[in-house]
């Protein structure tokens, strides 16, 4: 089993060189600690909380990743960025990464970032199916001819392929039945989000399968999205991660992530997350990580490790602990695969 993370946001008090050291140290600890996969998120004119763009961000961590690392993007909000200006960063991006790139692309829940960019928020489902077909030409032709709804092309020439071919891979982000299906018809996996339960995503990962095997198309294990947190024992973990993470649970809630009810969060927080984050011991959390392989197709398994107000040294001893009791101890530890669906 692989394990990654999120490189995340912070509070616009704390300074931009500051959010930029914590995310290069927080890298560094990661690959001490045996985490091979690094990746980022989306947001514009996001409140309380910066974000750093994904794109140059990436490009600089490039520098410091070893060979056997990957980085990448969960998730670019795809429906907002034209895909000529797209497909071009992110072939540069995979050239500077040596070949090494995930473009994790979804739709993003907020309207107000349509709004800012003028785009149509109730098109933005067919924008990113469109969007992904015209990537993947720019990525693969050296000249491109395109007639679509949103966006066209007359026999333009393209200068920027990625190194990797026929293209880097794409995770498509998804909450429900529609998006799971999405995701099957024009991605390379599917992205599971960190607040649905494991009964839940079983339920979509065989709706997933039952597409792909239906389209011809190859079946990958998913990237799961997991919120974790090691104590020594389950209470204190639970109360750790209430700690470090309400605050930003609320805010999700608040801002219409659609998977969270902002009153449940506000009022019974522990009842809300304790039935989808991974928490206690670490021979727990071994151990729940473990079930959720013998019941599902995945890897790599994704958590964060900084919330916002977090420094960079708690991040790191977060990193040094699950690095040592959850991601050594699992590095032999491999998913069910996807025959055992069928059955």
């Amino acid at each position: 089993m692989e394990f990654g993370f999120l490189l995340g946001d912070q509070p616009l008090s704390v300074p931009p060189e500051d959010h930029l050291d914590l995310l290069l140290r927080n890298v560094e600890a990661g690959q001490r600690a045996g985490f091979t996969h690094f990746t980022i998120g989306q947001h514009f004119l996001y409140s309380d909380y910066r974000w750093l763009q994904p794109i140059p961000i990436l490009a600089r961590l490039a520098a410091e990743i070893d060979d056997h690392v990957r980085i990448g993007t969960t998730v670019l909000v795809g429906p907002l960025q034209h895909p000529v200006q797209l497909a071009e960063d992110l072939a540069t991006l995979d050239i500077i990464t040596g070949g090494k790139l995930i473009v994790g692309l979804g739709t993003g829940y907020l309207e107000r970032e349509y709004a800012a960019f003028d785009k149509p928020y109730k098109q933005r489902y067919g924008m990113l199916e469109e969007q992904i077909e015209l990537l993947t030409a720019l990525w693969t032709q050296d000249r491109v001819t395109f007639d679509g709804k949103y966006w066209q092309l007359d026999d333009v020439t393209t200068h920027v392929h990625p190194i990797q071919r026929p293209r880097p891979p794409i995770w498509l982000g998804a909450m429900k039945k529609v998006g799971v299906r999405r995701a099957a018809r024009s991605g390379d996996v599917w992205t599971i989000t960190p607040q649905q339960t494991v009964d839940e995503v079983e339920q979509l990962v065989r709706i997933y399968a039952d597409e792909r095997r239906a389209l011809g198309l190859p079946l990958n294990p998913f990237p799961l999205r997991r919120e974790l947190q090691v104590a020594d024992s389950y209470d204190d973990a639970l109360r750790d991660f209430a700690t470090v993470a309400r605050g930003k649970y609320v805010s999700y809630a608040s801002q219409g992530m659609g998977l969270l009810d902002q009153e449940r969060v506000e009022r019974e927080f522990l009842a809300n997350v304790a039935d989808h984050v991974l928490l206690g011991t670490g021979e727990q959390v071994r151990d729940q990580i473990a079930a959720i392989a013998a019941r599902l197709p995945i890897g790599p398994l994704l958590v964060r490790p900084h919330w916002p107000g977090m420094d960079a040294e708690q991040s790191a001893s977060y990193l040094e602990r699950v690095g040592r009791e959850v991601v050594a101890p699992l590095r032999d530890l491999q998913s069910v695969g996807f025959e055992a669906l069928a059955a």
